[in-house]
């Protein structure tokens, strides 16, 4: 595995086009299936199965423009780093309670979506005016926070990752021998290849992994073409297609779930900021939280107007940029390329769909602990005292234990069990919570010098 100081290309360097295209690559395949999946499961959810070809164009789209926005950065909005972009998890639940709401009352596929379009598109304005705030916050953006976050999202990660490899959620071959081997035999290459003294193979080491996965998967039957989603040649962008709506009661679920969106960021945009080689603390690491966040925000509002869902940075790529070397933001350029190419022509997105779960489980595995270690690794930037030991051991101790045993929350009110389900959310709660109530007998710097 690399390290920050086995670099091929830094930040700002402009990598050969054939090394640019191999990196983007990489990175759209580990964050594929993250892209599209809260679209497929809310549209399914919901009944909006007609739709849902053109959602998941739309939401590829979307990332695409997104991706290109937070790697070039335009005015104070973006971070300037390999931040993929892509619909996040985290407003899942509560968007199904607004569409529900809608489709019990017996509203079309229409005005299920404008309204969920509606709320997100209010919803992004809560994100970008917080942003603007975040210099201020100097007691929830520290090295403690931001490594509880990154280390709960990368361990989630990984329940991911070995579900995956065991042949998915929900199949019923779950965990056969079949699966495991293939998985396990994808790690295997991508683990090989990375140590390899040749830069080219270090570079195309999830690439390359992926590649002989479905090879192997193929040749045993467990990939078919004829399995091939019938999708339209191509899906062209319309603003506010399904409409536009807004209710209060619905919304401000939504509006917290941006709040949260918005300390998840911080924590993935600290990661990536780590693994580029990048500060993790001082003004220049603040303007790149504040204008990353801004981009969370933008992006979202971008979204609903394309009928999408919100927007956020994807911490599945950070590992990504450890494991080949390559940070250049130039690379986010070919990324967003490659993902709108995919979202105006969805056979292409069909066909990688194909790709058997347990090769992605196999080659994700180990970037997805990468990003829990890089959480440890922030975390022991400071010395731990008894103050930090505890608010670690509480953050993680609850956040962990909602992921490990969701029935915990089944006798809640509905909402409270929706915001708490979350494992990064409760965590990252927690962590900011404990800090503002301990005291903390450190001096902290002035507002002033953090701005």
């Amino acid at each position: 595995m690399l390290f920050n100081n086995e670099m091929l290309y830094g930040l700002h360097d402009k990598p050969k086009v054939l090394h640019c295209i191999n990196a983007a690559l990489q990175h759209v395949m580990a964050s594929f299936i993250g892209i599209i999946t809260p679209t497929l499961i809310i549209a399914s959810t919901l009944g909006l199965t007609a739709e849902i070809p053109y959602l998941i164009s739309m939401a590829l789209m979307v990332s695409g423009v997104s991706t290109f926005i937070q790697a070039k950065t335009i005015g104070p909005i973006g971070c300037g780093l390999i931040a993929v972009q892509g619909t996040s998890f985290t407003f899942i639940s509560a968007l199904l309670v607004a569409g529900l709401m809608v489709k019990e009352k017996g509203g079309s596929n229409d005005e299920i979506l404008a309204i969920m379009f509606g709320i997100c598109f209010w919803g992004a304005f809560v994100e970008i005016i917080l942003s603007r705030f975040i210099g201020y916050l100097k007691s929830i953006i520290t090295p403690l926070t931001t490594g509880i976050v990154i280390t709960t999202i990368g361990i989630t990660l990984i329940k991911v990752a070995i579900t995956d490899m065991a042949g998915g959620f929900g199949v019923d071959e779950f965990g056969s021998v079949d699966n495991l081997l293939l998985g396990f035999t994808v790690l295997v290459i991508v683990v090989a290849l990375n140590t390899s003294k040749h830069p080219i193979l270090r570079l195309s080491a999830i690439f390359l992994g992926m590649l002989i996965g479905c090879i192997i998967a193929w040749s045993q039957n467990l990939l078919s073409l004829d399995d091939m989603v019938a999708m339209p040649l191509f899906s062209f962008p319309e603003p506010f297609k399904y409409g536009f709506s807004f209710q209060l009661d619905v919304f401000i679920p939504v509006a917290l779930v941006y709040f949260l969106s918005a300390i998840e960021t911080s924590g993935d945009l600290t990661a990536n900021s780590l693994f580029c080689n990048q500060p993790i603390t001082g003004p220049v690491y603040i303007k790149r939280i504040k204008g990353g966040i801004l981009g969370d925000g933008f992006n979202s509002l971008l979204a609903a107007v394309f009928n999408s869902f919100p927007n956020t940075t994807f911490g599945q790529n950070n590992a990504v940029i450890q494991m080949t070397g390559v940070a250049s933001r130039h690379v986010g350029y070919y990324i967003a390329g490659l993902l709108v190419l995919l979202g105006l022509f969805p056979a292409i997105g069909a066909f990688i769909q194909l790709m058997p779960k347990a090769v992605l489980g196999g080659a994700t595995l180990v970037m997805f602990a990468t990003i829990a270690v890089a959480g440890v690794k922030i975390l022991t930037t400071d010395t731990i005292d008894r103050r930090k030991s505890l608010i670690i051991a509480t953050s993680l101790g609850l956040g962990l234990g909602v992921m490990m045993v969701p029935q915990a929350l089944t006798q809640l009110p509905p909402l409270a069990a929706n915001i708490l389900s979350s494992s990064v959310t409760v965590a990252g709660f927690s962590a900011i919570i404990m800090s503002l109530l301990i005291p903390n007998n450190e001096p902290q710097p002035s507002a002033s010098a953090i701005k």
